[in-house]
C-alpha cells in the first residue's frame, strides 16, 4: 500500500479495492422503554468521521465531532477503521466495512483521498477531521448543490420498533431516489489505548456507530419502514440515525435527508 502525505500532520494511505460487505442486523435485544420520541426535523448536514484509536492525529478530530454531535442541527458521525491496526494497536471499535465505505466515497469522487482522520460531509465533500473550519465550509458549500438534505425524514421509537418515513421529494432534481438506513450509535465509549502512536492515552469516542442495517429503496414518493429494534440494537447503544442517500452501498451519493433519536 502506498503512503500519501498531502498534509504532514495527516496519515493518508491508498486501500486494497474491494467491494463493501453485506450488513448483518442480527443482535441482540437491549432493553427499552415504550416511548415515542420523535427525531429532530430537517438537520443540514450528516458528517462521517473516519478515524482511528491508532492514528496520533485523529484525538482533535475526535473531540470536534462531539462538540459537533451536541449540534441539533448536525448529525454526526465516527467511522473507525482498520487499516492502522497493524501499527501496534488494534482498534477496539474498527470495522472492515466502514473502511470499505471510505474507499467507495474515494472512488465515486475518482480521487485516492483515503487518510485519517477523514470527515465526509453530506456524502460528497472530504475534509481534514480536524479542521472545524473547514467542516462548516463544507456544510455550506454541499448545501447549495440540488437535492441535498432537502428530503424530510422522520423517526420514532414506539415499544420495540422504530418507525422511519421519508417525505415525497419536493425541490429538486425530478428523478430523486435512494436507499434508506439506519445505523445505530453509542454516543460516547471511553478507550484507553494501550500501546501504538496514541499509548497511553484515553479517548472518547462520540456517536460510534456499531451497526448499520439498509430499510429499503425509496423512489421519491413518500414512504416509511418498521424497523424491529432487535435488527439494530446490542449492548451500548443509546442513540439511532437514519438517512437517505443518493447512489448505492458501492457507489456512495450525496444525503438527500436524515433524522436522529435517543434510544432509551
Amino acid at each position: 500500500m502506498t503512503v500519501m502525505m498531502a498534509h504532514s500532520s495527516i496519515r493518508r494511505r491508498s486501500i486494497s479495492r474491494h467491494s463493501i460487505s453485506r450488513w448483518s442486523g442480527a443482535f441482540g435485544v437491549c432493553a427499552m422503554i415504550a416511548i415515542v420520541r420523535p427525531a429532530h426535523a430537517d438537520p443540514r448536514a450528516v458528517i462521517e468521521l473516519f478515524t482511528s484509536q491508532g492514528c496520533s492525529s485523529c484525538p482533535p478530530a475526535d473531540k470536534i465531532i462531539g462538540e459537533l454531535a451536541k449540534d441539533p442541527s448536525v448529525i454526526a458521525l465516527s467511522m473507525p477503521i482498520d487499516y492502522w491496526d497493524y501499527l501496534g494497536w488494534k482498534d477496539t471499535l474498527a470495522d472492515a466495512r466502514f473502511s470499505a465505505r471510505q474507499k467507495a466515497y474515494s472512488q465515486v469522487r475518482g480521487d485516492r483521498e483515503v487518510y485519517t482522520p477523514q470527515v465526509v460531509v453530506n456524502g460528497s465533500v472530504h475534509v481534514i477531521g480536524s479542521d472545524r473550519d473547514g467542516i462548516e465550509n463544507a456544510i455550506d458549500a454541499t448545501r447549495k448543490d440540488e437535492g441535498v438534505m432537502s428530503v424530510p425524514v422522520t423517526m420514532t421509537q414506539a415499544g420495540k420498533e422504530i418507525n422511519v418515513s421519508v417525505a415525497a421529494a419536493g425541490k429538486g432534481p425530478a428523478a430523486m431516489h435512494g436507499e434508506v438506513w439506519i445505523c445505530s450509535i453509542s454516543k460516547a465509549v471511553p478507550i484507553s489505548i494501550g500501546r501504538g502512536e496514541n499509548s497511553g492515552r484515553q479517548v472518547t469516542y462520540h456517536n460510534v456507530v456499531r451497526n448499520l442495517l439498509k430499510v429499503g429503496d425509496w423512489n421519491g414518493k413518500a414512504g416509511s419502514w418498521t424497523v424491529p429494534l432487535e435488527n439494530i440494537s446490542r449492548d451500548g447503544i443509546d442513540g439511532a440515525a437514519v438517512f437517505v442517500q443518493d447512489g448505492s452501498r458501492d457507489k456512495p451519493g450525496p444525503m438527500l435527508g436524515a433524522a436522529y433519536t435517543p434510544l432509551h
